[in-house]
């Protein structure tokens, strides 16, 4: 799809007017309700749908089915990171009425350096189209990966701080504790980081980690770097209502890294197979019809055995905590 730089800037200056918007509405910091998330989910799944039916009728229809596929994928991955914002937010024990804020700053620190990565992606691709092959067997690679780690032992996780992070701490220093919404403060003379400002870091630049592989997974489904930026930007966006919104319902997502795997892979595969058709090989070329029907069908089916899954596990774990009191019960009377 041709888009103008005209297009650019106003895609640009819309995006930033939503953020406005969402800064405005959580600049108090509180706890935020599942009412409020989860009305503000829908707020931006709408607005991304909206968008995707203007691309269909003021652009393509390609355009408009690369788009929901990107969005789909984008945010199916970005539901992974939530178990890793989980984890910064215990290991910074950020009081609950800063969690929405930290995820604001956190998010934007991370669709600008996504764009950064989206921009590079583009320029990388024009030159050299035989990237396709690097960027699909890394995410075959990747998708091998997750499915390891699902199938090994279950240990708690504990979030270690990257190497960036350690060196701004070591250069600032860092307050002892949290002083409101304040990102620096002044002490013995000299200007230090808050741990709310370090927080931030961490959310943003985490989140670099994961567009390693959901930025070379949604060029596997379009070239188009206007609806790779988009795509991403919508997915990103409702990420602090969703992590509120489905927190506690992470963990009985159980399969949700199978079927992230399933996915990348199926897209590894689709990359591979479109640097060999671009090399000239008669291979089959999977169609964007296919590519969003197999997306949505793992979604759909690693749901539905995740809770079925977790529903079994919470009944095990109900029965063998009622077999246990009863065996207590006759140990006493005995």
């Amino acid at each position: 799809m041709e888009v103008s730089t005209t297009l650019w800037v106003l895609t640009i200056l819309g995006l930033s007017a939503l953020i406005a918007v969402d800064f405005f509405i959580g600049r108090k910091p509180h706890d935020v309700s599942t009412k409020e998330a989860g009305i503000w989910t829908v707020v931006w799944i709408v607005l991304a749908a909206l968008f995707g039916l203007g691309l269909l009728l003021f652009g393509t229809a390609q355009a408009s089915g690369e788009f929901f596929a990107g969005f789909v994928t984008e945010k199916s991955l970005s539901v992974d990171n939530l178990f890793v914002f989980i984890l910064i937010m215990a290991k910074f024990s950020v009081p609950s009425h800063l969690q929405q804020r930290v995820l604001l700053i956190g998010v934007l620190i991370a669709l600008v350096l996504r764009a950064v990565f989206i921009a590079a992606g583009a320029a990388i691709i024009s030159s050299f189209s035989w990237v396709f092959f690097i960027f699909g067997a890394f995410l075959i690679y990747t998708a091998w990966k997750l499915i390891q780690e699902a199938r090994a032992d279950d240990e708690e996780e504990e979030w270690e701080e990257n190497r960036l992070l350690k060196s701004v701490e070591k250069r600032f220093g860092v307050a002892d504790r949290y002083h409101g919404t304040k990102l620096f403060i002044r002490e013995n003379g000299k200007r230090i980081l808050t741990p709310l400002m370090v927080v931030m870091l961490a959310i943003g630049t985490t989140d670099v980690l994961f567009a390693l592989d959901s930025i070379p997974a949604i060029f596997g489904l379009t070239q188009d770097p206007y609806i790779v930026f988009t795509a991403n930007a919508f997915a990103l966006m409702g990420l602090r209502q969703l992590y509120f919104l489905i927190g506690g319902l992470l963990k009985k997502l159980v399969h949700l890294s199978y079927g992230l795997s399933a996915i990348l892979g199926f897209i590894g595969v689709k990359l591979v197979l479109h640097a060999l058709h671009e090399a000239g090989v008669a291979v089959p070329v999977v169609t964007l019809p296919l590519s969003l029907s197999v997306i949505c069908g793992v979604l759909i089916v690693t749901t539905i055995t995740s809770l079925i899954a977790s529903k079994k596990q919470a009944e095990r774990e109900a029965a063998e905590a009622a077999a246990g009191d009863g065996k207590a019960k006759d140990s006493i009377e005995a």
